[in-house]
């Protein structure tokens, strides 16, 4: 039988893929996570994650028990808030969703804003993944999200900027141009630009991985990914570069990966969107309590 620690630190480092984050998450030290996975591999009889002082990756074992666990967890927990719920007296849950770091911790901040000003409402932030948010949006299984822009759905409303970040490029260290401090729009012509999934819109796409420079040269198309992490990883191997959000420096450094500023690029824009048929006015007090966080302590993600 596995221990509530056990479990929890290898489904986080599972989904990290960085003992460090994963200790920071469970406020636990790095130590205690290495040691906590190394017994945990003791009594199943086999390495769950190779790691070495550059990465740390799923064995094949390993991917197959997160696969197995991670949808039995889920609902425990699920089963578990809905329990302390109805102690508590919430008879209302709002599902808040987001994409990336920056964006989870203003959720989370906006969480606990918006439950204090609203008793008998929770609202439960939930990570999304690139390729699915719109989806889960529109099959209600979440009633917010954050995105970044463009975002021009017919069927959701936008609501307002919460925080924008200047635009860097992310490349493998091996690349040329990692030995730059700056990059340009025009620099993309050197690299394969990777390329998110074929769910999001056409206009995002353009946006984010864009196929000429602004001057017509061509970019070449690098491989297709679905999730940061796996961008990360192609990024790493010198498979492609992508355009991110300069919070990737803080929440997402990564020994093979560089960001580099681009200094001739608008900032990238985050902002909430709801479908518009969702009328409930915990929507928009979530948006107002999200607003207000971002306005008290996102300031210095803008410049």
């Amino acid at each position: 039988m596995l221990e509530r620690l056990e479990l929890e630190a290898f489904l986080t480092v599972g989904e990290e893929l960085h003992f460090g984050r994963t200790a920071d998450r469970l406020h636990v030290t790095t130590a205690r996570i290495s040691q906590t996975i190394k017994k945990l591999e003791r009594q199943i009889g086999t390495p769950l994650f190779e790691r070495t002082s550059r990465h740390v990756a799923f064995t094949e074992a390993g991917q197959r028990l997160y696969d197995d666990l991670r949808p039995a967890y889920d609902l425990i927990e699920a089963g578990l808030r809905r329990a302390t719920d109805a102690a508590r007296g919430v008879h209302g849950v709002l599902r808040v969703g987001f994409l990336g770091a920056a964006a989870g911790q203003l959720m989370v901040q906006g969480a606990q804003l918006f439950d204090r000003r609203h008793p008998g409402w929770r609202a439960q932030p939930r990570e999304v993944q690139i390729v699915d948010g719109l989806q889960r949006l529109r099959a209600g299984d979440t009633d917010l999200l954050v995105v970044s822009l463009p975002h021009d759905e017919p069927d959701m409303v936008t609501g307002e900027v919460l925080f924008s970040e200047p635009r860097v490029l992310g490349v493998s260290v091996r690349h040329p141009l990692a030995r730059r401090d700056t990059v340009s729009l025009e620099d993309l012509a050197a690299v394969k630009m990777l390329q998110v999934a074929e769910a999001f819109p056409a206009y995002w796409r353009a946006d984010r991985t864009p196929d000429r420079t602004p001057g017509g040269d061509p970019i070449e198309p690098g491989p297709r990914f679905e999730t940061l992490q796996e961008a990360l990883a192609l990024i790493g191997a010198g498979e492609g570069a992508f355009v991110m959000g300069a919070q990737v420096s803080r929440f997402y450094a990564r020994p093979g990966v560089v960001y580099l500023p681009i200094s001739d690029a608008p900032p990238l824009e985050w902002a909430p969107t709801w479908l518009r048929t969702n009328t409930a006015p915990q929507i928009h007090a979530f948006n107002q309590a999200a607003q207000d966080v971002a306005a008290r302590v996102y300031l210095a993600i803008r410049h």
